[in-house]
C-alpha cells in the first residue's frame, strides 16, 4: 500500500507542477490511470479472497434462516388449519351426541311417564274394584242385619198384635217368606247401574 501511495503523490504533484490549471481529476494523466486500475484489480482480488465469501456466506444464511422462518410459518398455518378443522368436527360430533343423548332422555322420560301412568291407572282400577267389593260385602251384611232386624221386630209386633207367640222356627220361617217378597235391591243400589 505504501508502495502505491508513493507512487501516485509524485504523480499527483507532478501534474501540479507541469500546468497549474490544471486538475489531477479532471485532466486525465495515462499513468494515473494505470495505477488506478491495478489498484482496483488488487482491491478486488483481495476484496474477493477475504471480504466476499464472508459477505456471500451471511447472505446464504440470511436467505436459509428467511427460508426456514418462512416454511415454519406455511407449516404452522397448515397445522393450525388441520387443528381448526378437527375442531369442527369434534364440535359436530359433540352437538351430534348431545342431540343424540337428548333424544334418548326425552324418549326415557316419555316411556317414564306412560309407565306411571299406566301403572296409576292400575293401580286406581284395582283401588275402584276392591271398594267395589267392600261395599257391595259391607251392603250385604248390613241387609243382613236389616233382615235380621226386621225379622225380629216382627217377631215381637205380630206377637204385641196378636198376643201370640209362635214357636222359633214358625216365626222365623213366616218371616222369611215375607222378607223374601220385599226388594232390597233399592239399598245396595243396583237399580242406579
Amino acid at each position: 500500500m505504501s508502495v502505491l501511495l508513493q507512487t501516485i503523490a509524485p504523480l499527483a504533484a507532478g501534474a501540479e507542477v507541469e500546468g497549474e490549471n490544471k486538475s489531477f481529476l479532471v485532466s486525465p494523466d495515462l499513468g494515473a490511470m494505470i495505477w488506478t486500475l491495478i489498484v482496483f484489480v488488487i482491491a478486488w482480488i483481495v476484496l474477493s479472497k477475504v471480504a466476499f465469501p464472508k459477505i456471500a456466506e451471511a447472505l446464504d444464511k440470511r436467505q436459509a434462516a428467511i427460508n426456514e422462518s418462512i416454511e415454519a410459518a406455511e407449516r404452522d398455518r397448515k397445522e393450525a388449519e388441520q387443528l381448526a378443522a378437527e375442531n369442527r368436527q369434534n364440535l359436530l360430533e359433540a352437538r351430534t351426541h348431545a342431540e343424540d343423548i337428548l333424544t334418548r332422555a326425552r324418549k326415557s322420560a316419555d316411556a317414564h311417564e306412560a309407565k306411571a301412568r299406566e301403572d296409576a291407572k292400575t293401580k286406581g282400577e284395582e283401588i275402584l274394584a276392591q271398594a267395589r267389593k267392600d261395599i257391595e260385602s259391607e251392603t250385604r251384611r248390613a241387609i243382613s242385619e236389616i233382615r235380621s232386624e226386621v225379622a225380629d221386630l216382627t217377631i215381637l209386633a205380630t206377637a204385641k198384635v196378636t198376643g201370640k207367640t209362635l214357636d222359633g222356627d214358625d216365626q222365623r220361617r213366616l218371616i222369611e217368606d215375607a222378607l223374601d217378597g220385599l226388594d232390597f235391591s233399592a239399598l245396595s243400589g243396583e237399580q242406579r247401574r
